[in-house]
């Protein structure tokens, strides 16, 4: 047996004379049911081309997922699967990441999943920290049951459930996220397949709940949704690449970059207009939450200004570590329990 670097928090290991896996291994036979177009088509394809890379076995990787177009995934995915209940992936995939260290759990939800009756059990996963992997698929809709809007829907947004315009303001993922203390938090997009699969690595080695908002599209009810950043003509002025250690410089020349404004919060300038050493430089791993909270509220109905990146990536201990040795630690002290004992304790009574 020849052991693999310690990726998810426990040791995988794997039969030297495995042969490399390949996108193909990662494939089932059933048939992709998602509407013609669907971005969920692009992830799905970026994830099965990037599981080769981790090095485990398939049935050492599970896929959960709750309710929505998004969680047909675990279908499609030759790995172990749960197709779960509308919002409770997390807390499904919680209690198999703290009682099977040896297995890589990824999460598969939607924006209203996750965000709506699913909200309570995504913000204490990303509290405890435990260590699974959470892909948020947002298109700002509800697209299985046709066309509803969602929590991440724009105010004004006319679906078949708010005619005259939603009046919600709608939740923002990242901010939500980092507000919980997410040690790792990070979006894309489903369209560019090569930032996809790098904040997938990303996500992958890091210990702990890793949340990956992905903009999604659903070119039925809600097609375009994030059109000026996949547009040539307009999405390099208005994207910010962030890259950990690098200052903040965006547009098609670089001629914008991100200054603190007086009242703390971030402000884009012209990158010629002010002195280099004043441009935020990136920092991924500052335990401090503020910079990365102050980066996600650059969002705006308009796009603007729309980071993407991996915004925070901080070490922290995990829970299921920490669990772990809690266990270990009880044993050790008055030995190994007795469930049959413990069962049969107390005011029981036995029944012939």
């Amino acid at each position: 047996m020849s052991e693999l670097p310690d990726v998810h928090g426990a040791l995988a290991l794997v039969p030297k004379d495995d042969a490399p896996q390949t996108a193909k291994d990662f494939k089932t036979d059933q048939e992709v049911r998602w509407c013609p177009g669907c971005g969920d088509y692009a992830v799905l394809a970026a994830v099965q081309g990037f599981l080769p890379e981790l090095g485990l076995r398939r049935e050492n990787i599970v896929f959960v997922s709750g309710i929505g177009c998004s969680s047909r995934f675990p279908y499609y995915m030759n790995t172990y699967g749960f197709h779960s209940i509308h919002g409770r992936a997390p807390a499904i995939a919680t209690g198999l990441a703290a009682a099977r260290p040896d297995l890589s759990v990824w999460v598969i939800s939607g924006d209203g999943d996750s965000l709506s009756i699913g909200g309570n059990h995504l913000i204490h996963a990303l509290r405890r920290n435990i260590n699974l992997k959470i892909l948020m698929f947002n298109n700002r809709i509800y697209g299985l049951t046709k066309g509803q809007y969602s929590p991440t829907s724009e105010i004004g947004k006319i679906t078949k459930s708010t005619p005259m315009g939603s009046l919600d303001a709608p939740f923002n993922p990242i901010s939500l996220a980092i507000g919980a203390e997410g040690s790792f938090v990070a979006r894309t997009l489903d369209s560019d397949r090569k930032h996809l699969q790098s904040v997938l690595r990303a996500a992958a080695q890091h210990k702990g709940t890793a949340l990956v908002e992905i903009y999604q599209n659903c070119n039925i009810f809600n097609d375009g949704a994030f059109e000026p950043l996949k547009d040539p003509a307009v999405r390099d002025d208005i994207t910010l690449r962030l890259e950990h250690g690098q200052p903040i410089v965006f547009g098609a020349s670089g001629e914008k970059a991100l200054i603190r404004s007086a009242s703390g919060a971030f402000e884009v300038v012209r990158t010629a207009d002010v002195d280099s050493a004043s441009i935020v430089v990136h920092d991924t791993a500052n335990p401090d939450p503020s910079q990365a909270f102050a980066l996600s509220r650059l969002d705006s109905p308009s796009f603007e200004h729309t980071p993407i990146g991996i915004f925070r990536n901080v070490d922290r201990p995990s829970y299921d570590e920490q669990l772990r040795d809690q266990v270990g630690e009880a044993i050790e002290k008055q030995g190994p329990g007795d469930l049959a004992s413990l069962l049969a304790s107390g005011d029981s009574w036995r029944i012939d």
